[in-house]
């Protein structure tokens, strides 16, 4: 069986080192691929470190074929999970395990199916947003009226995502959960396996945090970086930039908040603290920010086609699942830095490496099209 599975690792943890397990336990045997997001993440983050030192992570874990979603996809749920789901089909996966808070795979089936199909679904969503609601909230106030259960958990409306993606293309691929033990977006620190936003909080206030992740991926999380590192960075972007509409998810309305309020702030957090209000989720402006900072425009984001699929490492299975398929893959398999497909993710990654943290910046940037898929042996 090819296993699928979409995670972002920022970081890896003792969740994902569960959900790993579970996998070869339920699957013996079986190629586990993972599709990985880059330096942006889905939630409008910036990953603690880079992609390949993350490919490293998940292959000495149990991985055997790691791709990359392109950056493009990194948006809300349903076009993150668009470009994903493309990509496990792509590569031939019959199976896609995901963390879930309810772990009732048979009613997220059921609500995905009504998201679909039911008439009145897409009515009430704009009325709720016309009610000045943000999507998230408006989804899943629509599917309680229709179904009368509540969907509100930030994995349950991902895989409710990656379900509805599944139907909506008629691809072969089974959906299976995994019951998730913790609230993504938890501060709470409650025994060994916790959310990566209270890891990533006790990296931001410098505290150890040795005891909730594995061993292989601690000691990769050295000189990690943040968001709000690049803070002056954005800030000057936004002051220089007269029409902030040409980036993507930036309104009229999210424009003018944001330069009525960009002079007072002085961090990140200060900015999203004034601009936020209950139409805007925090991850819909950390993103839109994001998109900002690397001028990321509606013009180049307006073509939503999968029409790459890069690989960053596998070990000898991964290997021979590659050479199996890839005569079938339908879209340009990269192993290589290609500038047609690739441009925008140096030109990404030379911007990560403004961070005074980065001492050796040519060597950063270089390894953005200097490395090649990491090979793990077992």
């Amino acid at each position: 069986m090819n296993i699928g599975i979409i995670c972002e690792y920022n970081p890896f943890h003792y969740g994902h080192l569960y959900h790993l397990n579970k996998i070869k336990e339920m699957y013996p045997n079986s190629n586990i691929i993972l599709v990985l997001t880059g330096w942006i993440c889905e939630r409008g983050e910036l990953s603690l470190i880079d992609k390949f030192k993350k490919t490293e992570i998940a292959l000495n874990y149990g991985v055997n074929l790691v791709v990359e979603l392109p950056y493009k996809f990194i948006q809300s749920a349903d076009y993150f999970a668009k470009g994903a789901i493309e990509i496990l089909n792509s590569l031939k996966c019959d199976t896609i395990v995901f963390g879930s808070e309810s772990n009732d795979i048979e009613t997220l089936i059921k609500l995905a199916k009504i998201s679909l199909n039911d008439k009145n679904y897409d009515t009430l969503v704009k009325q709720y947003t016309l009610e000045g609601l943000n999507y998230p909230t408006s989804l899943s106030k629509a599917l309680k009226d229709i179904s009368g259960i509540t969907i509100n958990k930030p994995n349950d409306l991902l895989g409710l995502s990656y379900i509805k993606e599944i139907i909506k293309n008629n691809y072969d691929i089974t959906p299976v959960t995994i019951k998730r033990g913790t609230d993504y977006n938890s501060l709470k620190i409650e025994g060994k396996i916790t959310s990566a936003t209270s890891i990533r909080e006790l990296l931001k206030k410098k505290k150890s945090i040795k005891k909730f992740v594995p061993k292989y991926s601690f000691n990769k999380l050295k000189d990690v970086i943040f968001l709000d590192d690049y803070f002056p960075y954005l800030k000057y972007k936004i002051i220089s930039t007269k029409d902030l509409t040409i980036f993507k998810e930036v309104d009229i309305d999210i424009q003018n908040r944001i330069k009525k309020y960009i002079n007072e702030s002085n961090t990140l957090d200060e900015l999203l603290s004034k601009i936020k209000t209950k139409r805007y989720t925090y991850n819909r402006l950390k993103r839109t920010l994001v998109y900002i900072l690397f001028s990321i425009t509606k013009e180049e984001l307006k073509n939503l086609e999968l029409d790459y699929i890069r690989v960053l490492g596998f070990d000898k299975k991964g290997k021979e699942h590659l050479n199996k398929i890839k005569k079938d893959i339908n879209v340009k398999l990269l192993t290589t830095y290609d500038d047609k497909y690739l441009n925008k993710d140096l030109n990404i990654n030379t911007i990560i490496s403004l961070n005074s943290k980065i001492k050796d910046k040519i060597s950063f940037i270089e390894k953005e099209y200097k490395e090649k898929p990491i090979i793990i042996r077992r």
